[in-house]
């Protein structure tokens, strides 16, 4: 399974944010630690806050931070918000379905299993865990090798 590449950054901002406790980051922080662009990050931000896992201030001391502690962000919970579906494949979707094995294809239940399985491992875990180990000095997080595909 692969999550898009807007959950990836979604994660990603929880995760510095995480890092930085309670203090306020901005935008273009987050851009330039991670080198992505910043209107893309703008968005990731601006669905994050509308979903409620970040507070954002405006204006020139304005920033952002988690509206919540990092131990009670469920990443599960992040993944299923911020990704936009889990249809695997074309018969997951009864609109879209022209597959002519549909019927009679076990495969399906054998995806959904393992779908349901990822969501489930996730729900294990929350941001904090996730950057256990990590303080505010840390040398390590800056040496997360960041890639993209």
């Amino acid at each position: 399974m692969r999550l898009t590449q807007y959950t990836d950054y979604s994660l990603r901002v929880l995760l510095y944010l995480a890092h930085k406790n309670d203090q306020m980051v901005t935008n273009s922080e987050l851009a330039d630690f991670y080198k992505i662009s910043r209107n893309h990050l703008v968005k990731v931000v601006h669905n994050l806050g509308l979903k409620g896992y970040l507070h954002t201030t405006r204006g020139k001391n304005g920033g952002l931070r988690l509206a919540r502690p990092a131990h009670e962000i469920v990443i599960g919970d992040v993944v299923r918000k911020v990704e936009p579906d889990f249809e695997l494949l074309e018969c997951f979707n009864t609109t879209t379905d022209h597959c002519v094995i549909t019927n009679v294809c076990a495969l399906k239940s054998v995806l959904i299993r393992a779908r349901d399985d990822f969501l489930s491992t996730l729900d294990l875990y929350t941001v904090a865990d996730a950057v256990k180990g990590m303080n505010k000095h840390s040398p390590e997080f800056k040496l997360i090798p960041i890639t993209h595909n």
